[in-house]
Protein backbone atom coordinates (compact mmCIF):
# COMPACT_ATOMS: atom_id res chain seq x y z
CA UNK A 1 0.00 0.00 0.00
CA UNK A 2 1.60 3.61 -0.87
CA UNK A 3 2.49 5.64 1.79
CA UNK A 4 0.75 8.45 1.02
CA UNK A 5 -2.07 6.54 2.89
CA UNK A 6 -0.58 7.95 6.09
CA UNK A 7 -2.43 11.05 5.05
CA UNK A 8 -4.74 9.44 6.80
CA UNK A 9 -5.23 10.53 10.51
CA UNK A 10 -4.52 6.95 12.26
CA UNK A 11 -4.79 8.97 15.77
CA UNK A 12 -8.20 10.19 15.20
CA UNK A 13 -9.09 6.98 13.78
CA UNK A 14 -7.38 5.24 17.00
CA UNK A 15 -9.35 7.62 19.07
CA UNK A 16 -12.82 6.90 17.79
CA UNK A 17 -12.66 3.84 19.16
CA UNK A 18 -10.64 3.10 22.89
CA UNK A 19 -10.40 -0.14 22.88
CA UNK A 20 -9.59 -0.73 26.45
CA UNK A 21 -13.45 -0.82 26.11
CA UNK A 22 -15.51 -3.44 24.34
CA UNK A 23 -18.51 -5.19 23.92
CA UNK A 24 -19.25 -7.91 26.95
CA UNK A 25 -17.31 -5.78 29.45
CA UNK A 26 -18.03 -5.15 32.78
CA UNK A 27 -17.55 -1.77 33.72
CA UNK A 28 -18.12 0.61 36.85
CA UNK A 29 -19.81 3.71 35.58
CA UNK A 30 -21.16 7.15 37.47
CA UNK A 31 -24.79 8.05 36.85
CA UNK A 32 -24.71 11.15 35.13
CA UNK A 33 -27.97 12.58 34.30
CA UNK A 34 -31.17 11.05 32.29
CA UNK A 35 -33.57 12.12 29.69
CA UNK A 36 -36.43 10.74 27.32
CA UNK A 37 -33.96 8.20 25.72
CA UNK A 38 -32.29 6.57 28.93
CA UNK A 39 -29.61 7.05 31.59
CA UNK A 40 -26.36 8.65 31.07
CA UNK A 41 -23.27 7.34 32.48
CA UNK A 42 -19.28 8.23 32.42
CA UNK A 43 -17.36 4.84 32.69
CA UNK A 44 -13.86 6.97 31.93
CA UNK A 45 -14.54 6.88 28.06
CA UNK A 46 -14.46 9.50 25.51
CA UNK A 47 -17.95 10.14 25.65
CA UNK A 48 -20.39 9.47 27.76
CA UNK A 49 -22.13 6.02 27.97
CA UNK A 50 -26.33 5.75 27.34
CA UNK A 51 -28.39 3.28 29.05
CA UNK A 52 -31.71 2.84 27.53
CA UNK A 53 -34.53 2.91 29.19
CA UNK A 54 -35.64 -0.60 28.92
CA UNK A 55 -31.95 -2.13 30.30
CA UNK A 56 -32.71 0.06 33.56
CA UNK A 57 -34.74 -2.60 35.02
CA UNK A 58 -36.86 -5.24 34.87
CA UNK A 59 -39.06 -4.27 37.73
CA UNK A 60 -42.42 -3.16 37.12
CA UNK A 61 -43.59 0.42 38.49
CA UNK A 62 -39.83 1.66 38.79
CA UNK A 63 -38.26 4.68 36.83
CA UNK A 64 -34.91 5.20 35.82
CA UNK A 65 -34.04 7.96 38.72
CA UNK A 66 -35.27 5.20 41.24
CA UNK A 67 -33.20 1.94 40.17
CA UNK A 68 -30.01 4.41 39.11
CA UNK A 69 -29.28 6.81 41.70
CA UNK A 70 -27.57 9.93 40.19
CA UNK A 71 -23.98 10.58 41.27
CA UNK A 72 -23.73 6.99 42.35
CA UNK A 73 -21.72 4.28 40.95
CA UNK A 74 -22.96 0.78 39.46
CA UNK A 75 -21.58 -2.33 37.63
CA UNK A 76 -22.85 -2.19 33.93
CA UNK A 77 -22.38 -4.30 30.72
CA UNK A 78 -21.53 -3.30 27.48
CA UNK A 79 -23.99 -4.30 24.69
CA UNK A 80 -22.79 -2.20 21.80
CA UNK A 81 -19.85 -1.19 20.72
CA UNK A 82 -18.73 2.74 20.41
CA UNK A 83 -20.67 4.09 17.47
CA UNK A 84 -19.10 6.60 15.48
CA UNK A 85 -19.68 9.59 17.94
CA UNK A 86 -18.07 7.13 20.42
CA UNK A 87 -20.35 6.39 22.31
CA UNK A 88 -21.66 2.97 23.97
CA UNK A 89 -24.50 1.21 24.97
CA UNK A 90 -25.09 -0.22 28.04
CA UNK A 91 -27.33 -2.44 30.24
CA UNK A 92 -27.52 -2.19 33.99
CA UNK A 93 -30.43 -4.71 33.95
CA UNK A 94 -28.80 -8.01 32.36
CA UNK A 95 -25.92 -7.64 35.33
CA UNK A 96 -28.09 -7.27 37.85
CA UNK A 97 -30.35 -9.90 36.75
CA UNK A 98 -27.53 -12.48 35.83
CA UNK A 99 -26.41 -11.68 39.95
CA UNK A 100 -30.48 -12.21 40.85
CA UNK A 101 -30.31 -15.63 38.99
CA UNK A 102 -27.22 -16.85 40.27
CA UNK A 103 -28.29 -15.93 43.68
CA UNK A 104 -30.98 -17.42 43.17
CA UNK A 105 -29.30 -21.18 42.19
CA UNK A 106 -27.66 -20.70 45.08
CA UNK A 107 -29.82 -20.54 47.63
CA UNK A 108 -31.52 -23.51 46.53
CA UNK A 109 -28.66 -25.30 46.79
CA UNK A 110 -28.58 -23.96 50.24
CA UNK A 111 -32.07 -24.60 51.20
CA UNK A 112 -31.79 -20.15 52.07
CA UNK A 113 -34.97 -18.43 52.91
CA UNK A 114 -35.55 -15.73 50.64
CA UNK A 115 -38.70 -12.64 51.21
CA UNK A 116 -40.69 -11.60 48.57
CA UNK A 117 -43.60 -8.95 48.52
CA UNK A 118 -47.15 -11.11 46.62
CA UNK A 119 -48.15 -8.89 43.55
CA UNK A 120 -50.74 -10.67 41.89
CA UNK A 121 -53.10 -13.35 43.26
CA UNK A 122 -54.01 -16.19 40.68
CA UNK A 123 -55.88 -19.39 40.38
CA UNK A 124 -53.80 -21.78 41.74
CA UNK A 125 -51.45 -19.58 43.80
CA UNK A 126 -49.74 -16.18 43.83
CA UNK A 127 -47.12 -14.40 41.94
CA UNK A 128 -44.30 -12.46 43.74
CA UNK A 129 -41.60 -10.37 42.78
CA UNK A 130 -37.98 -11.16 43.69
CA UNK A 131 -35.74 -7.98 42.51
CA UNK A 132 -37.55 -7.95 39.18
CA UNK A 133 -37.56 -11.12 38.66
CA UNK A 134 -41.47 -13.17 38.69
CA UNK A 135 -41.59 -16.41 40.91
CA UNK A 136 -44.66 -18.73 41.63
CA UNK A 137 -45.59 -20.14 44.99
CA UNK A 138 -48.85 -22.92 44.20
CA UNK A 139 -51.40 -22.73 46.60
CA UNK A 140 -50.76 -26.02 48.07
CA UNK A 141 -47.23 -24.22 48.93
CA UNK A 142 -48.83 -21.23 50.89
CA UNK A 143 -49.15 -21.58 54.56
CA UNK A 144 -53.16 -21.63 55.09
CA UNK A 145 -52.89 -18.90 57.95
CA UNK A 146 -56.23 -16.18 58.85
CA UNK A 147 -56.48 -13.70 57.01
CA UNK A 148 -55.55 -15.26 53.24
CA UNK A 149 -52.66 -14.25 51.32
CA UNK A 150 -52.91 -10.64 49.46
CA UNK A 151 -51.03 -8.47 47.19
CA UNK A 152 -48.70 -6.28 49.04
CA UNK A 153 -47.56 -9.02 51.58
CA UNK A 154 -44.31 -10.37 52.12
CA UNK A 155 -43.49 -13.62 52.05
CA UNK A 156 -40.62 -16.08 53.58
CA UNK A 157 -40.24 -18.51 50.91
CA UNK A 158 -37.92 -21.56 50.05
CA UNK A 159 -36.92 -21.98 46.26
CA UNK A 160 -37.88 -25.36 44.69
CA UNK A 161 -37.37 -24.96 41.19
CA UNK A 162 -34.67 -22.33 39.84
CA UNK A 163 -34.69 -22.89 35.51
CA UNK A 164 -32.94 -19.64 33.98
CA UNK A 165 -33.60 -21.02 30.35
CA UNK A 166 -36.96 -21.43 30.99
CA UNK A 167 -37.59 -18.43 33.21
CA UNK A 168 -39.25 -20.71 35.70
CA UNK A 169 -38.96 -20.01 39.23
CA UNK A 170 -41.22 -21.92 41.70
CA UNK A 171 -41.44 -21.34 45.14
CA UNK A 172 -42.40 -22.84 49.02
CA UNK A 173 -44.04 -20.56 51.66
CA UNK A 174 -44.34 -23.40 53.60
CA UNK A 175 -40.67 -24.96 53.99
CA UNK A 176 -38.57 -21.85 55.91
CA UNK A 177 -35.95 -22.31 57.67
CA UNK A 178 -32.83 -19.81 58.62
CA UNK A 179 -30.13 -19.70 56.68
CA UNK A 180 -26.49 -19.50 57.41
CA UNK A 181 -25.47 -18.31 54.06
CA UNK A 182 -24.35 -14.57 54.97
CA UNK A 183 -22.75 -15.67 57.53
CA UNK A 184 -20.50 -17.53 55.02
CA UNK A 185 -19.82 -14.90 52.81
CA UNK A 186 -19.17 -12.26 55.92
CA UNK A 187 -16.34 -15.19 56.79
CA UNK A 188 -14.95 -15.18 53.18
CA UNK A 189 -14.68 -11.21 53.10
CA UNK A 190 -13.17 -10.95 56.25
CA UNK A 191 -10.52 -13.64 54.69
CA UNK A 192 -9.21 -11.94 52.22
CA UNK A 193 -7.63 -9.20 50.17
CA UNK A 194 -7.25 -7.37 47.05
CA UNK A 195 -4.28 -9.25 45.37
CA UNK A 196 -4.36 -12.04 46.94
CA UNK A 197 -4.31 -15.54 44.75
CA UNK A 198 -7.39 -17.74 45.67
CA UNK A 199 -8.73 -20.81 44.60
CA UNK A 200 -12.23 -21.74 43.67
CA UNK A 201 -14.59 -23.67 40.95
CA UNK A 202 -16.05 -22.62 38.09
CA UNK A 203 -20.11 -23.11 38.46
CA UNK A 204 -21.29 -20.40 35.73
CA UNK A 205 -19.90 -19.64 32.66
CA UNK A 206 -22.05 -16.65 30.70
CA UNK A 207 -21.41 -14.30 27.39
CA UNK A 208 -20.14 -11.54 29.93
CA UNK A 209 -17.81 -13.42 31.88
CA UNK A 210 -17.49 -16.45 34.68
CA UNK A 211 -18.69 -16.94 38.28
CA UNK A 212 -16.24 -18.59 40.95
CA UNK A 213 -17.13 -20.27 43.95
CA UNK A 214 -14.36 -19.02 46.52
CA UNK A 215 -15.17 -20.62 49.75
CA UNK A 216 -18.95 -20.20 49.16
CA UNK A 217 -19.02 -16.69 47.68
CA UNK A 218 -19.71 -16.72 43.92
CA UNK A 219 -17.02 -14.18 42.82
CA UNK A 220 -17.26 -12.90 39.09
CA UNK A 221 -14.25 -13.12 36.48
CA UNK A 222 -15.22 -11.03 33.21
CA UNK A 223 -14.53 -11.59 29.98
CA UNK A 224 -11.67 -9.33 29.85
CA UNK A 225 -10.22 -10.42 32.78
CA UNK A 226 -9.67 -14.14 31.22
CA UNK A 227 -6.74 -13.89 28.98
CA UNK A 228 -4.35 -11.16 27.24
CA UNK A 229 -5.56 -12.78 24.59
CA UNK A 230 -9.19 -11.98 23.26
CA UNK A 231 -12.05 -14.40 23.97
CA UNK A 232 -14.99 -14.92 22.43
CA UNK A 233 -16.74 -17.09 25.11
CA UNK A 234 -15.56 -18.06 28.42
CA UNK A 235 -16.73 -21.73 27.31
CA UNK A 236 -13.33 -21.21 25.31
CA UNK A 237 -10.92 -21.81 28.60
CA UNK A 238 -13.11 -22.97 30.90
CA UNK A 239 -15.97 -25.56 31.97
CA UNK A 240 -18.05 -25.36 34.70
CA UNK A 241 -16.60 -27.79 37.65
CA UNK A 242 -13.41 -26.69 36.79
CA UNK A 243 -11.30 -25.63 40.03
CA UNK A 244 -8.87 -23.02 39.08
CA UNK A 245 -6.45 -19.98 40.74
CA UNK A 246 -7.30 -16.71 40.45
CA UNK A 247 -6.15 -13.22 41.72
CA UNK A 248 -8.65 -10.56 43.64
CA UNK A 249 -8.77 -7.60 41.42
CA UNK A 250 -11.70 -5.87 43.56
CA UNK A 251 -13.69 -6.62 46.52
CA UNK A 252 -17.43 -4.47 47.33
CA UNK A 253 -17.55 -5.42 51.05
CA UNK A 254 -21.85 -3.71 50.50
CA UNK A 255 -22.70 -6.00 48.01
CA UNK A 256 -20.98 -8.96 49.32
CA UNK A 257 -19.39 -9.20 45.64
CA UNK A 258 -15.67 -10.12 44.68
CA UNK A 259 -14.09 -9.32 41.25
CA UNK A 260 -11.19 -11.62 39.62
CA UNK A 261 -8.73 -11.78 37.16
CA UNK A 262 -7.09 -15.21 35.61
CA UNK A 263 -4.92 -13.07 33.43
CA UNK A 264 -3.24 -11.27 35.72
CA UNK A 265 -1.50 -14.66 36.63
CA UNK A 266 0.27 -14.45 33.60
CA UNK A 267 2.69 -11.95 32.38
CA UNK A 268 1.51 -9.09 30.93
CA UNK A 269 2.56 -9.33 27.03
CA UNK A 270 2.74 -5.53 26.32
CA UNK A 271 5.53 -5.10 28.65
CA UNK A 272 8.33 -6.87 25.95
CA UNK A 273 6.06 -5.48 22.93
CA UNK A 274 8.31 -1.76 23.27
CA UNK A 275 11.16 -3.79 22.95
CA UNK A 276 10.35 -5.96 20.31
CA UNK A 277 8.43 -3.88 17.51
CA UNK A 278 9.39 -0.37 16.19
CA UNK A 279 7.62 2.30 14.22
CA UNK A 280 8.34 1.17 10.69
CA UNK A 281 9.24 -2.45 10.72
CA UNK A 282 7.39 -5.36 9.27
CA UNK A 283 5.59 -8.30 11.40
CA UNK A 284 3.36 -11.12 10.38
CA UNK A 285 -0.51 -10.87 12.45
CA UNK A 286 -3.35 -12.42 12.66
CA UNK A 287 -6.73 -10.89 12.26
CA UNK A 288 -8.90 -11.68 15.25
CA UNK A 289 -11.68 -9.42 14.81
CA UNK A 290 -13.45 -7.27 12.21
CA UNK A 291 -14.87 -4.22 12.90
CA UNK A 292 -16.83 -1.53 11.04
CA UNK A 293 -13.71 0.75 11.49
CA UNK A 294 -11.05 -1.93 10.57
CA UNK A 295 -9.51 -5.56 11.51
CA UNK A 296 -7.39 -6.36 15.01
CA UNK A 297 -4.28 -7.85 14.42
CA UNK A 298 -2.49 -9.94 16.95
CA UNK A 299 1.00 -9.18 16.35
CA UNK A 300 2.45 -10.62 19.12
CA UNK A 301 0.53 -13.49 21.43
CA UNK A 302 -2.09 -10.61 23.71
CA UNK A 303 -0.89 -7.89 21.50
CA UNK A 304 -3.86 -6.62 19.49
CA UNK A 305 -2.80 -3.59 16.54
CA UNK A 306 -5.36 -1.92 14.54
CA UNK A 307 -5.59 -2.17 10.78
CA UNK A 308 -7.97 0.66 9.10
CA UNK A 309 -11.14 0.07 7.39
CA UNK A 310 -9.20 1.50 4.58
CA UNK A 311 -6.29 -0.67 4.77
CA UNK A 312 -9.00 -3.38 4.10
CA UNK A 313 -10.77 -2.20 1.21
CA UNK A 314 -6.64 -1.80 -0.15
CA UNK A 315 -6.31 -5.26 0.79
CA UNK A 316 -9.51 -6.80 -1.59
CA UNK A 317 -8.55 -4.58 -4.43
CA UNK A 318 -5.07 -5.92 -4.75
CA UNK A 319 -5.35 -9.65 -4.26
CA UNK A 320 -9.36 -9.62 -5.15
CA UNK A 321 -10.46 -11.26 -1.89
CA UNK A 322 -11.62 -10.22 1.61
CA UNK A 323 -9.73 -10.35 4.56
CA UNK A 324 -11.08 -12.27 7.43
CA UNK A 325 -10.71 -13.58 10.89
CA UNK A 326 -8.27 -16.17 11.31
CA UNK A 327 -6.46 -14.59 8.19
CA UNK A 328 -2.58 -14.05 8.44
CA UNK A 329 -1.17 -11.31 7.42
CA UNK A 330 2.52 -8.86 6.84
CA UNK A 331 1.80 -5.83 8.50
CA UNK A 332 3.71 -2.29 8.63
CA UNK A 333 3.63 -0.54 12.18
CA UNK A 334 2.87 2.72 11.87
CA UNK A 335 2.54 4.56 15.03
CA UNK A 336 3.20 2.43 18.38
CA UNK A 337 2.25 3.80 22.01
CA UNK A 338 3.22 1.08 24.44
CA UNK A 339 1.94 3.74 27.40
CA UNK A 340 -1.77 3.51 25.87
CA UNK A 341 -1.18 -0.15 24.53
CA UNK A 342 -1.97 1.28 20.64
CA UNK A 343 -0.22 0.13 17.92
CA UNK A 344 -1.70 1.52 14.46
CA UNK A 345 -0.88 -0.60 11.50
CA UNK A 346 -0.58 -0.20 7.48
CA UNK A 347 -0.36 -3.18 4.61
CA UNK A 348 3.05 -4.00 4.51
CA UNK A 349 4.54 -3.08 0.97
Amino acid sequence: MPNNAADMDFEALLKQYDYTFKKGDIVKGTVCGYDTTGVSVDIGAKNIAIVPLYEVSAQRGTSPEEVLKKGEEYEFLITQDADDDGRFVLSYKRVHMAYIWLELEKAKQSDETIAAPVIQVVKGGVIVDISGLQGFVPQGQIYTGNPPVKVGDKLELKILTVDKKQNNLILSNKKVYESSIEESRKNVLSQVEVGQIVKGEVVRLTDFGVFVNVGGLDCLLPLSQLSWKWVEHPSDLLSVGQVIDAEIIDIDTKKNRISLSLKNLEPDPWENAAKEFQEGMVTDGLVTRIKNFGAFVEVKKGVEALLPQNCLEAYQKNTGKELKTGDSIKVKIIKFNSKDRRISLDLAE
